[in-house]
């Protein structure tokens, strides 16, 4: 076994591990192995051992991985990065997940964009959680109209949130869950309404303990980013 793929199973036991002592299905919580500024060879060697869902931040980098690897179908592309205007062509084009909407007009480019014989692109909203002036995300308040904005949307599929929390321990993981909570009980229309994008390597544990359906793990896998 690689170190790479070594330390890969060590994550999947950790998630598997985290996911048991919170009383939970471990087929309820999916590692999404965050691969930006990684060589497609890691990438590649990871999908071989069963490894399928992928995250990537840097669009370009990004789009040069799905074409060297269009001929392993079982990799799911997620989009993790900011998303300015210009972009939304190549992300609604080739990427199975897009965890960054804040925006309505992101929204409704993403669905005018994506391509008819894909399936729904499925979407999750960033919530900016813990109010930092520095991070990306839409406000507590502006998520249910952004909710309704997305729902109209015949392309897109609304799955849930996506946070990154501050970095000084705050209760972040507990309010989203609530709010997430809180929308799936007054929007009963959001049939798929399953995900909760949180956690990274340093708080998964935490994450899962509160409900997060997807966990990012860069660090842990590939090692220190380039």
């Amino acid at each position: 076994m690689s170190p790479l793929v070594d330390r890969w199973q060590t994550v999947v036991d950790n998630v598997k591990q985290a996911t048991n002592l919170a009383n939970r299905n471990t087929n309820n919580v999916q590692l999404l192995a965050v691969s930006k500024t990684k060589p497609v060879e890691m990438v590649e060697e990871l999908a071989a051992v069963g490894q399928q869902h992928f995250g990537e931040n840097y669009l370009q980098e990004a789009l040069a991985k799905i074409e060297a690897l269009k001929h392993l179908p079982d990799i799911h592309w997620h989009y993790i990065g900011s998303i300015q205007r210009n972009k939304t062509k190549d992300i609604a084009q080739n990427f199975d997940w897009v965890h960054t909407i804040e925006r309505a007009i992101i929204a409704k480019r993403l669905n005018d964009q994506r391509p008819d014989g894909l399936s729904k692109l499925n979407v999750l909203i960033q919530v900016n959680i813990d109010d930092e002036a520095s991070k990306s995300g839409c406000q507590p308040n502006e998520l249910e109209s952004l909710i309704e904005e997305i729902m109209q949307y015949e392309k897109l599929q609304l799955r849930g949130l996506m946070i990154i929390p501050a970095k000084n321990g705050s209760d972040a993981f507990v309010k989203t869950n609530q709010l997430f909570q809180q929308i799936k009980q007054s929007y009963p229309e959001l049939t798929m309404w399953d995900t909760l994008s949180m956690g990274m390597s340093n708080d998964m544990d935490i994450a899962i303990a509160n409900g997060s359906t997807i966990v990012r793990v860069g660090t842990a896998i590939f090692g220190a980013r380039n």
